[in-house]
């Protein structure tokens, strides 16, 4: 699988990645209060799970998601199907983010760590899913965090033999976690590492979405998360033909002398990384545009005053009034609502326990302090175009 880090296009590739370092520390400065950034992130793994679902051909309604999340499933066969593996995401994907923060030593390249996500995501489903299909028909049992036990084809690319694959993980590991690498060339290791754990594919099933958290982990001890304000799977899936294109190219061999020294193509490398580090760029910018906190309050108050036109016009100025400091300030105290409502104690109680019942406001106990909510209801509204109805491209 050499080489694991591209020669060609160098240039352009450090010039994405310094891009990228200070769009993502401006991403996290934009929302300042901690708990309203929990409160996006939460809805983000949301849509992390709807795009990878996407990139694998599944889809699954955000409403769907959030009923999932409820224990509500469909009755119909696929569509719950589909929303079980929206939630076995969205919880491997929170798992994924607790290790990380809990176990700083851990590192995102080590087999251990990459099985383990696995192993999380598949127990999060019904023992009827854990199983995968050659191209041939042949069923094939799985366990969770296991590595394959059998040889598969991946449409044109034929993936290392099964015995071999702990020697390919070990390899990946020592390359990608070695401190050597330059900082400069660590976001570039980051993007080819992506497409080097989808060649090895190392699970009988399930690599793409492990492969997708995997990176979201690495960006997370490059520093580059943004307390989870920002997706991958969001921009791969936008561009879902070119990342299979991409991937594709990238497990050719190479072309010609001047076509690097390893036995895969360095070109094709450098095109696949320029690509994920485009994508990531893109979604960083996104989200900052969507979360500007002026933006989200104006898009607060439109959607009361002109979508929640169904409430009386004076709760709807009052419930304006506490969303609004609520973005601004995260957590407060309900003694404090009066004081921004402009009403006594039992007037501004009525408006809390409406705010409340609406889902537009949240609290982890009778009495205890407010945060604001996103209910798929409010989403369209709050956040535009973050759930986009894509056609899955089978092509």
């Amino acid at each position: 699988m050499e080489p694991l880090l591209p020669t060609a296009g160098r240039g352009e590739l450090a010039e994405l990645s310094v891009a990228i370092f200070r769009k993502a520390g401006e991403l996290t400065a934009t929302l300042p209060s901690p708990s309203v950034r929990r409160g996006v992130a939460g809805l983000v793994r949301e849509m992390n799970s709807y795009y990878s679902n996407l990139i694998e051909g599944h889809k699954t309604l955000p409403r769907d998601i959030e009923r999932a999340l409820r224990d509500d499933l469909s009755d119909r066969e696929d569509d719950r199907r589909n929303q079980l593996l929206s939630v076995a995401h969205i919880r491997a994907e929170a798992a994924m983010r607790r290790r990380m923060a809990e176990q700083p030593e851990a590192g995102a390249f080590q087999p251990e760590f990459i099985q383990w996500i696995h192993r999380e995501f598949y127990e999060a489903l019904p023992r009827s899913e854990w199983f995968t299909t050659s191209l041939s028909g042949k069923r094939h049992p799985l366990e969770p965090g296991k590595f394959r036990d059998h040889n598969v084809d991946v449409g044109r690319h034929v993936p290392p033999d099964h015995a071999a694959i702990g020697d390919f993980m070990r390899r990946f590991d020592g390359f990608y976690s070695d401190p050597a690498i330059p900082a400069t060339d660590r976001l570039i290791a980051l993007a080819a590492a992506h497409h080097r754990l989808a060649w090895i594919h190392p699970f009988g099933d399930g690599n793409g979405r492990v492969a997708r958290l995997q990176s979201q982990a690495a960006m997370i001890r490059a520093g580059l998360d943004a307390d989870g304000l920002w997706t991958l799977s969001r921009g791969l899936a936008r561009a879902r033909p070119a990342y299979f294109q991409h991937l594709q190219a990238a497990d050719q061999v190479r072309a010609n002398d001047f076509d690097g020294r390893g036995n895969l193509s360095d070109a094709a490398l450098s095109r696949f990384c320029r690509f994920f580090l485009e994508r990531v760029l893109d979604q960083i910018d996104f989200m900052t545009g969507l979360i500007s906190p002026f933006k989200l309050l104006d898009r607060i108050e439109s959607h009361l005053r002109f979508i929640r036109v169904d409430l009386d016009p004076k709760l709807r100025s009052h419930l304006v009034r506490l969303l609004k400091a609520l973005c601004l300030e995260g957590d407060l105290p309900r003694g404090a609502v009066p004081a921004i409502l402009g009403l006594k104690g039992t007037a501004s109680r009525v408006i809390i326990r409406r705010a409340l019942d609406e889902g537009l406001v949240g609290s982890a106990s009778e009495k205890g302090p407010l945060r604001i909510a996103f209910p798929y209801k409010v989403v369209d509204s709050y956040f535009p175009q973050l759930f986009t109805d894509l056609p899955v491209d089978d092509g």
